[in-house]
Formats: C-alpha cells, structure tokens, sequence
C-alpha cells in the first residue's frame, strides 16, 4: 500500500510539474508582461537618444582620427556596418584591433612553424576578425529590425484607424516596441516634435535603416501625404506584404540550406587538410612551398579555391 501511495503521489507530482512549467509560468509571465506595459514605467521603455546624430571622432587617437578623416570614402563601408551594428566603437578602434592581430598571430606563427607564407595567410585572417564581428552584429540587428517592422506597422495603422494623428502613432511605437526599432521610432518622433519636417525625418529614417521594407513605409506615408488616401488600410496591406515577404525568406533559406552548408564545406576542406598535414606529414606541404611549381599550383588553387566560393554564395544567394 505503501509502495502505491508512493508511486500515486510522484506521477501526480512529475504532471502537476510539467504543467505548471509549461502553462503556468509561460501565462504568469505574459501576464507579468501586459501588466508593466499597461503601467507604462519609464524604466521599461527604450532610453531617449539625442535628437541628430552626433558627428562622432574615427579615433580616440587624434593623429589616427586625422588621418581617417582625410580617407574620404575608403572607410564608409566600414563607417556603416558599424552604424548599422550600434556597438559603440569606433573605426580607429577596428582598424587597431586588426593590427594587433594580424601582428600578434605573424608573429606567434613565425616562431612556431617555418612557413612565412602561412605566418602570412593566417595574419590576413585574423585581421579580418574585428570587420567580420561587426558585420555579423550588423547583420543580426537589421534582422532584429526585419522582425519588428511589420508589428511596428501594424500599430501605427491601429492608431490611425482609432482616431489618431501620425505623430501618435509613431510615439506608441516608441513606447511599446523594445530596441533597436523603438529608439529608431522615439528619435523620430522626437525629430518632429521639435519642429523637423515629417518628410525629412521620415527620409533621414530610411538612411539610417537601410532595409527595403523601411524604405517602402516611408514612401507609403510619402506619397499618402502627397496624393490622399486611406493610411491605415495601406499600412495594413504593407504589413501583409512584409510578413509575406519575410515568411518566403525564411522558406528559401530553408530549401537553400544544403546548398549553403555544401559551399561552407568546399569552402573550410583545402585549408582544414593542409593544417592537418602541415602537423602529421611537414614534408610533403614543404614540397609545395620549396618547389617554384608547386608555389605556382597553391597560388592557382588559392585562386580557383576563391573563384569557387564566390561562385557558390551567389548561387545560393537569392535576393528580394
């Protein structure tokens, strides 16, 4: 009887626990989550952010700022990733970090193996790092942006259809939506409460995110502005669209994904097997670096290794 009650009192307790992990604490929290939304606290809602953007230093080094200042376009694509990325460094900080490394990873090679011209690869590579870093936060916050946007419209139209201005809408977005899409709302709200035309904030809106569907929400207002019509049914319509396009997205990633991994594979095998050799059999790569034709076949495997892999990034890469 013992052993009975026993067993009846953990079965009712595992189903008791499940359930309550996985219905009881998800609704406590959404419920938690409404509840600090409705009270609106200040805490909760994205900081304000200045007004216009502040022409930051390059440098914290005056002599390296000066000089990327006088670069011109040579670190404007660097300049937008990392506006883009929202890290707060800046390009004299990249263009170090990348020195370091190239330096530190030349040199430790140097020591350890014979083979300047793989001191030399593999500088390049970590040199790289801090440019490649700054892309992919990039990356991941515009998807961040991709994710928020049709929410953000969606609201927007909700308060036009209640009654409401524009600038009322945009404040709403503001204050409910987390960062970065709600710091990017409250500075342009901010803008227009301050006396900035709507058109120009708007437009300055669409350079500071540089995705098509934000470009298309400003010319819908736009061009709502110019001709008339019914907003909220547009905005409506064009969150439809952005979901859409972005669910077909995520479908062609998907089916694109063997493809993807195939390309990363081709991509990694060369540079994985030399370093393998390089360890277990030294003389049979010195064979290549020694010898004139074989410095000339790895310069032309270089060179198809790269053409191969570009090759198959625009395959798989389908643009929208």
């Amino acid at each position: 009887m013992l052993i009975v009650t026993a067993t009846f009192v953990l079965c009712t307790s595992i189903i008791l626990g499940i359930y309550w992990v996985f219905v009881v604490r998800p609704e406590d929290r959404a419920d938690r989550a409404l509840h600090r939304r409705l009270r609106a606290d200040p805490a909760d809602r994205p900081a304000r952010g200045p007004l216009a953007r502040q022409d930051v230093k390059l440098s914290a080094l005056w002599i390296l700022d000066a000089a990327l200042a006088r670069s011109g376009r040579l670190t404007a694509p660097l300049k937008r990733s990392i506006a883009n990325s929202g890290l707060r460094v800046t390009i004299g900080a990249v263009l170090l970090a990348s020195g370091f490394l190239a330096t530190t990873t030349f040199s430790v090679l140097n020591l350890v193996t014979s083979a300047p011209w793989l001191s030399v690869l593999a500088a390049a590579g970590a040199a790289s790092l801090p440019y490649w870093y700054v892309r992919r936060v990039a990356t991941k916050r515009l998807k961040k942006f991709e994710e928020q946007l049709p929410q953000a419209v969606e609201m927007i139209a909700v308060s036009l259809r209640a009654g409401h201005a524009l600038t009322t809408g945009l404040l709403m977005v503001a204050e409910e939506l987390e960062n970065p899409l709600g710091g990017e709302f409250r500075l342009l709200y901010d803008q227009q409460t301050y006396g900035k035309p709507i058109p120009d904030v708007l437009r300055e809106f669409a350079d500071r995110v540089p995705l098509l569907d934000a470009r298309i929400l400003v010319m819908a207002v736009l061009t709502q502005r110019e001709t008339g019509g019914n907003l909220a049914e547009i905005l409506d319509k064009l969150a439809a669209v952005i979901r859409e396009r972005f669910h077909v997205r995520r479908q062609v990633r998907v089916v694109s994904a063997h493809g993807r991994i195939t390309g990363w594979v081709l991509a990694l095998v060369p540079p994985v097997l030399a370093a393998v050799l390089l360890v277990i059999a030294p003389n049979h790569i010195r064979i290549l670096v020694d010898d004139p034709l074989g410095r000339q076949m790895v310069a032309a495997a270089v060179g198809l290794q790269v053409v191969g892999t570009l090759a198959i990034r625009r395959i798989v890469r389908v643009e929208f």
